[in-house]
């Protein structure tokens, strides 16, 4: 008797992982790069800790919000062709068992095969089977909304979190350069975590996302130190 091989494949996390790294990624460079921003026009530290407070708040709803919208979206094209399929089984199944066949003679099997392959499957479960190899749609890869926004708004205000503690706790006169350099650092962990869960190369990730985060409060620094010239 055989044993069981169970596996654990990467794509099961793209899910939650797409989410979790996005909102983390996004609540990290938005908020540092917003209090590096208030605290180059020469703020105070009371007013740098107010503007970075509400963009996290802010930030964390956006994220929820846009993240649910967008994968509901998804899940709404997802179940419409669910329903368009499960009607063309009911009304032709031997079109739809042809179709499933032919399907699997391009995958490389002989018509033959493909014929006791597709009728073995859809006597298992034919919407899932259909679902699977016409649509690309499986369990790992459905949308699931209200996962995709919680995962976004928690990872984003753990971001977030992070150069908020900072600000509150350095030297006004340096905040600029505590939270832009703890900042790059956590983006260079982080982006490094993202690419170990999801089993990409560590260093371009980490470049990627400390290169993007750099810019992003570069530009803002800049910004900020004109506009507290100007006023």
């Amino acid at each position: 008797m055989r044993g069981q091989h169970a596996e654990r494949h990467l794509i099961d996390r793209i899910g939650w992982l797409r989410a979790a790294v996005l909102g983390a990624n996004d609540g990290l460079v938005s908020t540092a790069s917003l209090i590096v921003g208030v605290a180059a026009s020469s703020a105070a530290t009371g007013e740098v800790l107010v503007a970075g407070c509400a963009g996290l708040v802010a930030g964390a709803m956006s994220m929820a919000a846009g993240e649910y919208v967008s994968v509901s979206s998804q899940a709404d094209t997802e179940q419409a062709d669910l329903a368009r399929e499960r009607a063309e089984l009911a009304a032709d199944p031997a079109a739809e068992r042809e179709e499933l066949a032919q399907i699997y003679v391009a995958r490389g099997l002989d018509y033959g095969l493909a014929l006791q392959v597709a009728d073995q499957l859809m006597a298992r479960d034919t919407l899932s089977t259909h679902a699977q190899d016409e649509l690309g749609i499986s369990e790992m890869s459905t949308a699931r909304p209200v996962q995709a926004a919680l995962t976004s708004a928690a990872t984003f205000s753990a971001g977030a979190a992070m150069p908020l503690l900072v600000a509150a706790v350095s030297p006004e006169r340096l905040a600029v350069y505590t939270v832009s350099g703890t900042s790059l650092v956590c983006l260079a962990v982080l982006g490094a975590i993202g690419a170990w869960v999801g089993g990409a190369s560590l260093p371009r990730a980490t470049a990627r996302v400390a290169f993007w985060g750099a810019l992003a409060m570069a530009v803002t620094a800049g910004i900020g130190h004109l506009i507290g010239k100007v006023v």
